[in-house]
């Protein structure tokens, strides 16, 4: 059994200085992008604080358009042989055309918002005063609080994972101050009906959405009688002191002191593959829960609400820059205006890494589905990109930060889709490509759609989608070595997904192994008469993704003692895989052929996955990789690269595998003063989240690294943070770190061994390892430190005066 980070009974590094943990503004929200979130993984709402008008906008996880349908194409097949015949002759056009024309599939669905609950505030006397909007990131509950006349009403609101209700608490030190009208708006089809003191909100979802980006379609939102999932909203009130009654619709509270109004939503999703309605009660799992948290009251559900968001989010803390001086004072959007203008602000900086496993905390729970393009917010019918997962680097992206930073629990959602995508993803890749085990492609939905999507193959046609996926559970592994996941979970669907690998490998001219048809996601070349395309064959990504999953593939049966033909199969492919390639300016070719690019400064950077979030590539290991990486990344940038939000935060992570520090803080502060809005939500644009959490994937790589089966310590300190201290991150192999460190330099940090495993150290410097009663510990011969489960190891830079002392007490 593993030890948790909170049982630590000692500390070598001394817990960094308290710092803010609060978003606050002295206005309500104008817009959408000015609210601020909230959310249990199940629920999730945005909340403006208004003062005479109150908006909330609810979204409910499973609330999605469409029913499990098969999205198969049963004529790719038939083509797969031509486009392959078309790209060996060099017409990537024609092959293009074909692929487009025959071989991609249908959109996925659309995330959807479940309504808007608007709460008037009646009686308020003058104009209000004194007013502040926060979000604090350490209780996860949002708190509005203003004076009108004498009067002072306060606002909060949070949602609770373990009781799985939302809990909206009006007070005022009038005893008879608050009067409200509390009504429901939605966008979707609705009804409103009251049963017995609950106001509900219900309907049915539309089965189909569809693609209407040009306004050109004429029934783009579709409703069919009887199908498409039934969603439910119930609200009751509780009052201190005067009156509530049910009329017409709308709640009325008069002259009550104190008003707890307790919320609660689900769908009857039954499954990706079952039709909705055949498992779960809607109305009757409201009612259950509302129910549940009268009995216990507000005081007993905000206090278990309490205990376990911070029992998560309070696992790491970081503070950044130097002396104890603080701009926690001075409103969120005040200082992103003084950022923006050169200001700095480390606190800010580690505001947004913590925001980041905020808003991971709020969106993905064993349990509930994934944290999609927009985590689990969003106001649209029709989104953008259907608010789906985006598996050509978007969801991945999202799941960054969950093992660095110590909440592991949320990566399960994610594992979860990855087991059910693999059963939908089986007949696809027999189907589409007569092949082996499981595939994925770009877009994925509630319905677990593996299939293409439609539209051009520059994004449609990638099915590498499930390779990708698959280093998740790989990487949850290493995390948490723990062998029955990985023999009952992770192995098994790593194994399929490489089956396929294997099945889609082809052999080319040169007597290498390699994909076709082959596409570098949304980007193109230019063909020798200058025509832009993107159908080619072996993509760098493809390669980089086909030998991170064989090499894990084999890492895992080794240790399973497991599949040994396998794995003699997946060495020979690896050996004859189309290698990486350097063009004549140094860089990492992008395509198996040096083609033209035909926009140099494009926003993916997928021929650098083997840099990151891979390990193919290593200063150490591949330095001329490294450096052909390197000015891949130069010449991007120099032609605009970077320029949306998540393409941004990948930089920030790969110039931290490539530890230049300066480079990778520069696109800290090109983040956050250009790619997000006043209430840090990340903007693509529009609104995308992945930029919010591979921010705060990206600050922890700068501060620790741990592939190649080392544990390297402050790899990428940008001269900005030149003292600062971090608890609670975390290390593959299973070891928590803290660590402090003053003008660049180290100055302890302890590591705690969560499964006794060994670990390397690097470190700039020479570093000592000490037990707690202050012996050094011994190294083995390979350089590694053998630990004990739950034991912490205290880590010291030797200087030349420890080294003196040293010398003298011998």
């Amino acid at each position: 059994m593993s030890l948790h980070h909170n049982d630590r009974r000692t500390a070598a590094v001394s817990s960094p200085r308290p710092y803010t943990s609060t978003l606050w503004y002295r206005q309500p929200a104008a817009r959408w992008e000015e609210a601020l979130p909230i959310g249990n993984g199940q629920l999730g709402a945005m909340v403006f604080g208004g003062v005479r008008e109150e908006r909330i906008q609810w979204n409910a996880d499973t609330l999605w358009s469409g029913f499990p349908r098969d999205t198969n194409n049963y004529e790719a097949l038939r083509h797969l042989a031509a486009a392959r015949e078309l790209i060996a002759s060099r017409r990537y056009v024609e092959a293009e055309k074909l692929i487009e024309g025959k071989m991609v599939g249908r959109s996925t669905e659309s995330f959807l918002p479940l309504g808007d609950l608007i709460i008037e505030h009646g009686g308020l006397e003058g104009e209000w005063k004194d007013y502040c909007r926060e979000l604090n990131l350490d209780t996860g509950i949002i708190s509005t609080r203003f004076r009108c006349g004498e009067t002072t009403y306060n606002r909060h609101i949070w949602i609770s994972e373990p009781d799985q209700v939302a809990a909206i608490r009006y007070t005022s030190d009038r005893p008879d101050g608050v009067n409200l009208n509390v009504r429901y708006d939605s966008p979707l089809a609705h009804r409103i009906r009251c049963e017995n003191d609950a106001l509900v909100l219900y309907g049915q979802a539309p089965t189909h959405i569809a693609d209407n980006y040009h306004q050109d379609h004429p029934g783009s939102v579709l409703y069919e009688e009887g199908l498409g999932i039934k969603y439910e909203m119930q609200l009751t009130v509780r009052t201190e002191g005067g009156q509530a009654d049910i009329h017409n619709g709308c709640i009325r509270v008069a002259g009550a002191t104190s008003v707890t109004l307790w919320i609660a939503a689900a769908t009857d999703f039954a499954g990706y593959d079952q039709m909705p309605g055949t498992a779960q009660d809607s109305a009757r799992l409201c009612r259950e829960r509302i129910q549940q948290a009268d009995r216990l009251g507000y005081e007993a559900i905000r206090s278990r609400h309490l205990e376990e968001h911070q029992a998560m989010f309070r696992r790491v803390e970081l503070s950044l820059g130097k002396g104890n001086e603080t701009k926690s004072e001075i409103p969120t959007d005040d200082r992103m205006k003084a950022y923006l203008a050169g200001n700095p602000d480390p606190e800010l900086e580690a505001l947004m890494f913590q925001y980041g496993r905020y808003l991971l905390i709020a969106s993905s729970r064993p349990g509930t589905q994934p944290a999609h393009l927009q985590g689990i917010w969003n106001p649209h019918v029709q989104p953008p990109w259907n608010s789906d997962y985006t598996i050509n680097i978007n969801t991945e992206m999202n799941y960054w930060p969950a093992e660095t930073t110590n909440l592991s629990e949320c990566h399960e959602p994610l594992i979860q889709l990855i087991r059910e995508l693999s059963q939908t993803g089986a007949r696809t890749a027999k189907i589409h490509y007569h092949a082996r085990g499981w595939v994925a492609h770009h877009n994925v939905d509630l319905w677990r759609m593996a299939t293409p999507s439609d539209g051009r193959a520059m994004w449609a046609f990638w099915p590498l989608g499930g390779a990708w996926l698959s280093r998740h559970l790989w990487e949850h592994y290493q995390f948490n070595p723990d062998s029955l996941f990985l023999r009952d979970t992770a192995y098994p669907l790593m194994r399929d997904a490489a089956l396929f690998c294997l099945d889609w490998l082809i052999e080319d001219d040169s007597g290498h192994l390699t994909t076709t048809p082959s596409t570098s996601p949304e980007n193109q070349f230019l063909t020798e008469d200058g025509t832009p395309c993107s159908v080619s064959a072996g993509s760098t990504m493809d390669m980089a993704i086909i030998r991170d999953l064989f090499q894990h593939c084999i890492a895992a049966s080794v240790e399973l003692d497991c599949d040994s033909d396998l794995r003699e199969e997946w060495q020979r492919a690896i050996d004859r895989l189309l290698p990486y390639a350097i063009d004549a300016e140094g860089r990492l070719m992008e395509w198996s052929e040096n083609f033209p690019e035909a926009e140099p400064g494009h926003r993916h950077v997928s021929h650098l996955f083997g840099l990151y979030p891979g390990e193919d590539i290593s200063l150490r290991h591949t330095p001329q990789l490294a450096e052909a990486a390197y000015r891949t990344l130069l010449s991007r940038i120099s032609h605009g690269g970077g320029h949306t939000g998540w393409s941004c935060v990948w930089l920030i992570n790969l110039f931290a595998r490539l530890e230049q520090p300066e480079m990778a803080y520069t696109y800290i502060r090109t983040l956050l003063s250009r790619s997000m809005h006043v209430n840090l939500l990340g903007d693509h644009p529009p609104f995308q989240i992945d930029a919010n959490f591979g921010a705060t994937a990206g600050v922890a790589e700068m501060l620790l690294q741990s592939h190649h089966g080392e544990i390297h310590l402050l790899p990428s300190l940008p001269d900005a943070w030149s003292s600062g201290a971090v608890r609670g991150l975390k290390a593959r192999g299973g070891f928590v770190i803290d660590m402090q460190w003053n003008e660049g330099n180290l100055g302890s940090a302890q590591i705690i061994s969560t499964h006794g495993l060994a670990f390397k150290i690097r470190y700039k410097d020479e570093i000592a390892v000490h037990v707690e009663d202050g012996s050094e510990l011994p190294q083995e011969e390979d350089g590694a430190y053998s630990t004990t489960q739950g034991v912490t190891y205290y880590i010291t830079r030797v200087t030349e005066g420890s080294r003196r002392s040293q010398t003298k007490d011998k």
